[in-house]
């Protein structure tokens, strides 16, 4: 059984929503990245997924698209990430994941990448800007190396395409709560009990719910339908404002 889906049950088993909290590689700057992780990992996070800054980052908002881009400037890239992560095997409770888009994992090489990842820890992957019918090639070189690929899902998805998400699938699956980017909502849309209610039908490993969530409060409504929380945008604000992981972390314990 892959990592991540390992801690999201052991949270589950505590009666507790698994934690995953987001931070782009190298925020708010090289040294504190590691800092914010082990705070997040003291914290209890389940998974953290680190990000993996883009150019072109399609499926972020406004907030973690300006710290991307901050990181970029500040030249983090794939090699400095795996290559800290090496450095760092083992410390970390929580499985790490890494989130991004294709062209510079591409451009790393494949199966270079999921020999890396598997030398640095890492337990999974997210590709935002590949559809199912491009990811093959991709599972193909990671898989054999521990690394799940997370397949991501939405209102949109159909039952019969979850299915198709669904077969072979590891680790957990993220369902994004908005046809949109990133970033805080007050609110998230009615129609997500429904989906996730077809979502825990379909998927046999978790289903975290992503995109949109601020504060544990939000997540109330969706009890028993959900096995783990995804939140990027409010922690980088929480920090950008000069507070630190383990402060907003508290609420959601």
């Amino acid at each position: 059984m892959n990592k991540m889906q390992v801690k999201i049950e052991e949270a589950r088993a505590k009666g507790k929503v698994g934690l995953i909290p987001f931070l782009p590689a190298g925020f708010p700057d090289r040294e504190r990245f590691w800092k914010e992780l082990e705070e997040l990992d003291a914290a209890g996070a389940s998974v953290i997924e680190i990000g993996m800054p883009f150019s072109d980052p399609v499926a972020d908002g406004p907030v973690v698209e300006k710290a991307s881009l901050k990181c970029l400037e500040d030249g983090i890239n794939l090699t400095w990430i795996l290559t800290e992560l090496k450095k760092r095997k083992g410390r970390f409770k929580a499985a790490l994941l890494l989130m991004g888009y294709l062209n510079p994992v591409y451009q790393y090489g494949l199966d270079k990448f999921g020999a890396d990842c598997e030398a640095a820890g890492v337990s999974g992957l997210i590709i935002a800007d590949m559809p199912l019918e491009e990811s093959q090639f991709v599972k193909d070189a990671v898989e054999p190396h521990n690394v799940a690929l997370v397949p991501l899902i939405g209102l949109n998805t159909t039952k019969e395409r979850m299915k198709r998400y669904a077969d072979g699938a590891q680790g957990f699956c993220y369902f994004v709560s908005v046809l949109g980017t990133t970033g805080q909502r007050e609110s998230l849309p009615a129609r997500i009990k429904e989906k996730l209610a077809e979502a825990q039908e379909v998927f046999d490993i978790p289903v975290a719910l992503g995109f949109g969530i601020k504060h544990p409060d939000q997540l109330k409504e969706f009890e028993g339908l959900m096995d783990a929380a995804v939140f990027g945008s409010a922690l980088i604000s929480h920090i950008e404002s000069g507070h630190s992981s383990d402060s907003f972390m508290e609420p959601w314990k």
